[in-house]
């Protein structure tokens, strides 16, 4: 698989991760055959959160990719933490470096190579973040850092405590969730897309060399469901599979395409525990939507041109 810079890093990744929320929903066999297909495939980026299946999901990749010192060598881990499921989000020192042990425990690793804070604490003291981040770094716990679900102030406060460089931002996007898009086309207008929701994250990720991973890149809404062959998206569904028929693809390898496409050169997380549509997946890596088709996708999405 194509490989890319991970942010201002440099972490040499495939442009494609996989996400590992859903890997309990596989038993061991299943998730063994699911990792080593990613790893056949080139795609050795592993997606994971402390909060997955309460921990079963690093518990069972590890288990699933018999973790060992020459294994670790070939894999590039991902975890984040940070919520307390139901309670709080938590940023506080005490609660990072805890959560850290954790992962590592249940990864059976040594070190991550990045971590991310999964929600934006609103208590967060920055202060006490740079600590934990030192201590993570120094110790070789953590090598690189990075954010999820922020917006540019947010990572702007960060950044005044923290010396490490924060090289992700995981944001939610897609073709029917593009609001950090479509509201760059409508600056100054008088309507609903102008609305800046999110401080310009898209424009502000480019200039500070902050690699956006899209989740949830096939689905409408906040987890409503996947557009791909849904009737609410007549139209989109229509171009998407017209483009998909030209390439000889899927429509999953076209929706991938799609953010790929855009030049800020993001790494979509890929959430799906099915085979076939994870080689879809990384077969849009091979793919360069021209402009007109990634514009006809857009507006077909609904999406509007001043």
């Amino acid at each position: 698989m194509k490989t890319m810079k991970l942010g201002s890093s440099n972490l040499e990744v495939p442009v494609v991760a996989l996400g590992c929320m859903r890997l309990p929903s596989l038993d061991k066999q299943q998730a063994e055959r699911f990792v080593q297909t990613a790893l056949e495939q080139g795609a050795n980026f592993f997606e994971h959160a402390d909060i997955y299946g309460a921990g079963k999901a690093e518990e069972l990749f590890a288990e699933a990719v018999h973790m060992s010192p020459s294994v670790r060598e070939k894999l590039i881990l991902q975890s984040k933490c940070g919520i307390v499921p139901g309670v709080m989000f938590d940023f506080s020192k005490e609660h990072i470096l805890n959560s850290v042990d954790g992962i590592l425990k249940r990864l059976n690793t040594d070190y991550l190579d990045t971590l991310l804070l999964h929600r934006p604490d609103t208590l967060v003291e920055p202060e006490e973040v740079a600590e934990a981040f030192d201590l993570l770094e120094s110790s070789g716990k953590v090598r690189h850092f990075g954010v999820s679900n922020q917006n540019p102030m947010q990572i702007q406060l960060l950044k005044k405590y923290v010396k490490q460089p924060l090289i992700a931002n995981q944001l939610q996007l897609s073709i029917t969730n593009a609001t950090m898009i479509s509201q760059g086309f409508n600056v100054n207008m008088e309507n609903g897309a102008a609305v800046n929701r999110d401080g310009s994250i898209l424009d502000f990720c480019r200039l500070h060399d902050i690699t956006i991973q899209p989740w949830s890149p096939f689905q409408y809404g906040f987890f409503e469901g996947v557009f791909l062959g849904n009737e609410k998206f007549p139209e989109l569904n229509k171009k998407i599979d017209e483009i998909a028929a030209k390439y000889e693809v899927t429509n999953t390898t076209i929706a991938v395409a799609w953010l790929l496409r855009h030049p800020a050169n993001m790494q979509p997380v890929i959430g799906t525990m099915n085979i076939e549509r994870l080689k879809d997946c990384i077969q849009a890596a091979e793919i360069r939507l021209t402009r007109e088709e990634w514009y006809a996708i857009f507006l077909a999405a609904g999406n509007i041109l001043p």
